[in-house]
């Protein structure tokens, strides 16, 4: 059976390396066109175009996906399947020409976390358990009929670089079992919505900003917590740091890594207590979360006790 696989980051080469070593024949990789990144503006090329230019795969590198040429140069190819992993929204003309169809490999329990960050949004929310879906496109993004799925637990130490590396070796052995299903005509499927229960909606993973980064230290110590594990190692959970009676923060702050203390305080919600290296921001519910790795604007990634050593905050200060 001839394949056409779509894909980006390294998450999608974990599966098509496990196509190629399952004897798949693997006519095409579709990535992103080469673009400009970092502070020398090199041209940044994808993972899966790293690993089809070093395995001999024909490569496409389309800017359009709706462009006649290369839906012709695609129609060419005659591939009988098309496999999708972390990449773009695929117009029809595109998904529907394979007569085996098309599937996507999602990094969640679909109906559950509908959208581009699903794994950072399982990890804030504070889900003990996500997985991987496979699922036929269709229009609506998110919403085919799934194909299979597989299930691992989200640890209380894990943040989203963890979860991450585990669905990628998770996907790669389901993404293989799916095309071995359709291969073989075994294939079954099951519409989304009755994954549901009674009264029960799909979940969105809206895609993660600035904004959504920044911590609200209103909300419970636990939720924080959350929020910065989904969010570590990248783009990471951030705040600022205020002097009492300014409106101009000092530094603003990645916060990598936080950990419960089990203290208690009556002090508003932002409150840094900050001593013998350690620092503690009261949230709240009035219980206190240590940050034990962080990063200043400007800076290397450091511990809480190194940032203390050269900050040396002395009088009242808050994050917000």
């Amino acid at each position: 059976m001839n394949i056409v696989f779509f894909g980006t980051p390294e998450f999608a080469v974990e599966s098509l390396d496990a196509i190629v070593k399952a004897g798949f024949d693997v006519v095409a990789a579709v990535t992103m066109p080469d673009k400009p990144a970092g502070r020398g503006h090199r041209m940044y090329q994808s993972p899966v175009k790293e690993y089809a230019v070093a395995n001999g795969i024909k490569l496409l590198q389309p800017v359009r996906l709706k462009d006649p040429g290369f839906l012709d140069e695609l129609r060419a190819l005659g591939a009988d399947l098309f496999v999708v992993i972390a990449f773009r929204m695929l117009p029809e003309a595109v998904w529907q020409m394979p007569p085996k169809g098309t599937f996507n490999l999602h990094a969640s329990l679909l109906p559950r976390y509908r959208g581009a960050a699903p794994i950072n949004w399982a990890v804030m929310n504070g889900d003990t358990e996500t997985g991987v879906t496979t699922f036929f496109l269709k229009h609506e993004i998110d919403t085919g009929d799934i194909i299979s799925q597989e299930r691992v637990e989200i640890l209380p130490s894990d943040n989203v670089e963890d979860v991450h590396d585990r669905l990628m070796h998770l996907g790669a052995r389901l993404t293989v079992n799916t095309v071995r299903a359709i291969a073989d005509g075994t294939v079954t499927t099951i519409p989304q919505e009755r994954m549901l229960t009674s009264g029960e909606t799909p979940t969105p993973a809206p895609k993660i900003f600035k904004e959504t980064c920044r911590i609200d230290w209103n909300r419970p110590a636990r939720q924080i917590h959350n929020h910065v594990r989904g969010l570590s190692p990248y783009p990471c959970a951030w705040t600022e740091l205020f002097r009492n009676g300014s409106d101009t923060p000092v530094a603003t702050l990645k916060i990598q890594a936080t950990g419960h203390t089990g203290h208690k305080s009556c002090a508003p919600a932002g409150t840094v207590i900050a001593g013998n290296g350690t620092l503690e921001i009261v949230c709240g519910d009035g219980q206190t979360l240590e940050i034990c790795r962080l990063q200043p604007s400007g800076k290397r990634p450091m511990e809480a006790a190194e940032f203390l050593r050269g900050a040396r905050l002395e009088g009242d200060y808050t994050c917000r």
